[in-house]
């Protein structure tokens, strides 16, 4: 009843201005500064373009402050969009003096020759560069290498990757996994890897993998004649690595490097193999005791050794042939382990 009140109130009040054109015009401000308001309580915040701001810019000097409500946006912001045209309007390129800048790939290839070598200096690097025809002066070397984050020669000492790929011939690395059963039971597995060959070996499960346990797994593998070209062991320091543990490889001529603590990169071989076992295997089979998980990684490191490619050794397999065939062979055949788990093909001669 209110609404239909005001309603006819505000038809009066209309009416009472004069006919004409100018009535009309006013009459269709209002009701678009109104639709405005509607659609602005509706949008939300809208997203003006630069043209837009231009001209909201370039009209808002044609009316008066008090009038400025009409605009959706506030005065502060008109005032804002007017000194940045103005500042637009003044800007000019400049022409900065000065040496011209280092090519891209000279600076790819300086920081590269840093990277690649800690020990060169700048000097040393400017003579490499000089080497190929390439004249920076040391101190352009300098300013590239700090802008890159690396300082002055000897930048850093080897890290362990470094290392182990220097050393991977002589190296065995070693780590426990654990696995769940099916019901519940933790059982735990010791694996050994080659690091320069990539070869594993794995022991059985145990759920107690105490000292014991762990030197007379080193001293089977001593029986089978694995340690003969062994220089380090690399492992964590967990308790269950005993002096009886670490003595078979002593006697073997090798030397036992523990990593750091908390320093999981140190043994990223190992690291790697347990990530592998776990996707490629462990995490879709359901274990139902010692002896299936003995007989599921038996399988599996056979085929690891004896057919799966690794990045490391250039797609070639640990003990696979020295030389790839070539071409297409007559015919492939699949073989299906581990229940159709993981599958090897083979070529086969007609």
């Amino acid at each position: 009843m209110l609404l239909a009140v005001l309603y006819f109130v505000l038809r009066l009040l209309l009416h009472l201005a004069p006919e004409g054109e100018a009535r009309e015009r006013e009459a269709e401000i209002l009701v678009l500064r109104q639709q405005v308001k509607v659609l602005s309580r509706k949008a939300g915040r809208p997203k003006f373009r630069r043209r837009d701001r231009v001209l909201l810019a370039a009209f808002s000097r044609l009316l008066p402050r008090e009038r400025w409500g009409s605009f959706m946006v506030s005065p502060q912001t008109l005032l804002r969009w007017h000194r940045e045209l103005i500042r637009r309007k003044w800007t000019y390129k400049r022409n900065r003096g000065g040496r011209p800048p280092t090519d891209p790939a000279i600076v790819r290839l300086i920081v590269g020759m840093a990277k690649d070598n800690p020990r060169w200096g700048y000097m040393r690097i400017k003579g490499e560069l000089a080497k190929l025809g390439i004249g920076v002066a040391a101190n352009t070397i300098k300013a590239i290498l700090a802008r890159n984050g690396l300082g002055p020669a000897p930048r850093r000492g080897p890290s362990w990757s470094e290392f182990l790929r220097a050393q991977a011939d002589g190296i065995l690395a070693c780590d426990f996994f654990t696995v769940e059963t099916a019901f519940l039971t933790t059982l735990y597995v010791l694996f050994f890897i080659e690091v320069g060959t990539r070869r594993i070996h794995i022991t059985s499960a145990t759920r107690n993998p105490d000292g014991a346990f762990c030197a007379q797994q080193a001293r089977n593998l001593a029986m089978d004649e694995q340690l003969e070209h062994v220089r380090f062991l690399i492992r964590d320091r967990d308790a269950k690595y005993t002096r009886a543990f670490d003595e078979v490889f002593a006697s073997e001529g090798a030397r036992v490097i523990k990593t750091p603590v908390r320093g999981p990169r140190a043994n990223a071989f190992a690291e790697r193999v347990v990530r592998t076992i776990r996707g490629e295997v462990l995490d879709w089979t359901l274990v139902l005791g010692r002896r299936h998980l003995d007989r599921i990684l038996r399988r599996y490191e056979r085929h690891y050794n004896e057919q799966r490619p690794h990045r490391g050794l250039d797609l070639a397999v640990p003990d696979g042939p020295v030389q790839l065939p070539t071409g297409l062979p007559d015919r492939i055949e699949r073989t299906d382990i581990l229940g159709g788990l993981i599958h090897e093909y083979h070529a086969v001669a007609a």
